[in-house]
């Protein structure tokens, strides 16, 4: 059920890091199986529901990172990459590639680049929001068990109501991750932080919400 409030007029679809970087081929890791097939077969439908928000009237903010390199990224996130074998930076990558959307229509969206995994950590973002008047934000993106997990807690706690498309979120094919996004899907998500259905239900109810107010 999508919460009876949620209008085009205080709603926002928010696109988190389908970039590069997070989806495409040239930057999956095999020996540390990140793969990222999932997420490559959930774009299309992605970006077809983008367009079909776009065209009912509804606003879309997008969000990609700061080049993922030492010198662009806060003191806490280094310090674990420090500590962490498994982690590392993006080297090499002047042209800002990684960065880039992957199979993601951007016409008529803003875009925010942040340098942590909460979307909210960026204030100007967070302004946005506030003018316009966003009280309901529709999540979609990668990674699911990552900064999707931490945008949605952090906008939370900020007040906002979320809507979460589940079948418009993904992560890397990993089987742990994949269980733990399921998890999240079908218990956290809609016990704690918000309505999490199928992509077509909030195109519906809003397409309806909108031809009523006509």
């Amino acid at each position: 059920m999508i919460p009876v409030d949620a209008r085009l007029d205080n709603t926002v679809l928010l696109v988190i890091d389908v970039i590069r970087s997070c989806a495409h081929e040239q930057y999956e890791d095999p020996q540390r199986d990140i793969r990222y097939t999932k997420i490559r077969q959930m774009i299309p439908s992605l970006a077809a529901f983008m367009t079909s928000f776009q065209r009912l009237g509804g606003r879309v903010i997008l969000t990609t990172t700061v080049p993922w390199q030492e010198r662009y990224l806060p003191d806490n996130i280094n310090e674990l990459y420090r500590h962490d074998p498994q982690a590392r930076y993006w080297s090499g990558d002047t042209q800002g590639d990684a960065e880039q959307f992957c199979g993601i229509p951007t016409d008529g969206a803003a875009v925010f680049a942040k340098s942590s995994y909460d979307a909210f950590t960026n204030e100007d973002l967070v302004q946005a929001l506030e003018q316009m008047a966003a009280r309901y934000i529709i999540v979609t993106g990668v990674f699911g068990d990552g900064c999707v997990l931490a945008t949605i807690c952090g906008g939370f706690s900020r007040g906002y109501r979320f809507i979460i498309a589940k079948d418009l979120i993904e992560t890397t094919d990993d089987a742990e991750r994949q269980a733990l996004q399921r998890h999240l899907k079908g218990r956290l998500w809609p016990l704690m932080y918000g309505t999490t259905v199928e992509a077509e239900h909030i195109l519906a109810a809003l397409a309806e919400r909108s031809r009523d107010r006509v």
